[in-house]
């Protein structure tokens, strides 16, 4: 018991500040419909990275962690640049081919490197039975600013996620707070992505919110809502490879399906009566 508390306590508070952050980003995105937005920039994020590791640098150097951090916010200026009062190609077309172009890419890349498809792995699964507690408290200072800084710009991101037709209306400039907005958002994806991976930083971001979304409808209740959900899933998703001998972010990844599925199933039972 003592060597599995041992094993298990970085990563499952690894999982306690991801489920922080990414709960709050998560219900902005899925409220704006644009419920890709959070794959492409993590794709991009490991865009980045394999472009680190093919110039010579280690995947996980400074170095990588820069040229991700670019990739993301280029990213980010592509989907604001995208927004707009009357579209004519819906954003989450965008967003889609966004996220296409940059896996396809980073496939490209890491073809011309050794051992290219073990790093591309590496890249969607991450090492978060691994991780270290130097990157978990990276990750509590970097997510605390980041935490404090939509704080302050609350109400305008509040604004432009549940009323941006009013927005575009008023004069907001809707496409510069998108940019700071995604900006911040590609701060938290990049080192998200880094640790868990492309496909459980999605997981992370979305679906706690939608069975959030289901469950309540005060914004207060859905993201204490996800904030529970979040943190009990990872742990139990993490626990539950260890003892199963299973690879972990894809561990974590099916128990997000599978409480998706427990939560869709009762707000139908509340909605329809018993």
């Amino acid at each position: 018991m003592t060597e599995l508390f041992e094993i298990m306590l970085a990563p499952c508070v690894a999982c306690l500040i991801l489920t922080g952050i990414h709960a709050y980003l998560g219900l902005h995105i899925v409220e704006r419909g644009v419920l890709f937005v959070d794959l492409a920039l993590a794709q991009m994020a490991a865009l980045g990275w394999t472009i680190g590791f093919l110039m010579g640098y280690e995947l996980h150097s400074q170095f990588s962690y820069f040229i991700s951090l670019g990739c993301t916010f280029l990213g980010a200026a592509i989907f604001a640049a995208a927004r707009s009062h009357q579209p004519r190609v819906p954003q989450e077309a965008i967003v889609g081919i966004t996220y296409a172009v940059a896996a396809a890419a980073a496939i490209l890349v890491l073809s011309r490197a050794p051992e290219g498809a073990e790093e591309l792995k590496a890249l969607m699964v991450g090492h978060l039975l691994f991780v270290q507690w130097s990157e978990v408290w990276h990750l509590l200072a970097l997510y605390s600013v980041v935490g404090i800084f939509h704080w302050y710009i609350r109400k305008p991101i509040y604004e432009i996620t549940y009323h941006a037709q009013q927005c575009f209306q008023r004069g907001v400039n809707v496409r510069l707070w998108d940019f700071i907005f995604y900006m911040s958002f590609g701060f938290v994806v990049t080192s998200s992505v880094e640790i868990a991976g492309v496909l459980l930083v999605f997981s992370f971001l979305v679906i706690p919110a939608v069975c959030a979304i289901m469950l309540a409808h005060s914004a207060r209740v859905r993201l204490a809502i996800g904030w529970l959900i979040g943190a009990f899933t990872s742990v139990v998703g993490i626990v539950g490879s260890y003892y199963l001998d299973l690879p972990t972010g894809a561990s974590v990844v099916v128990a997000f399906g599978i409480m998706t599925v427990f939560i869709a199933l009762i707000s139908r039972w509340t909605e329809t009566g018993p």
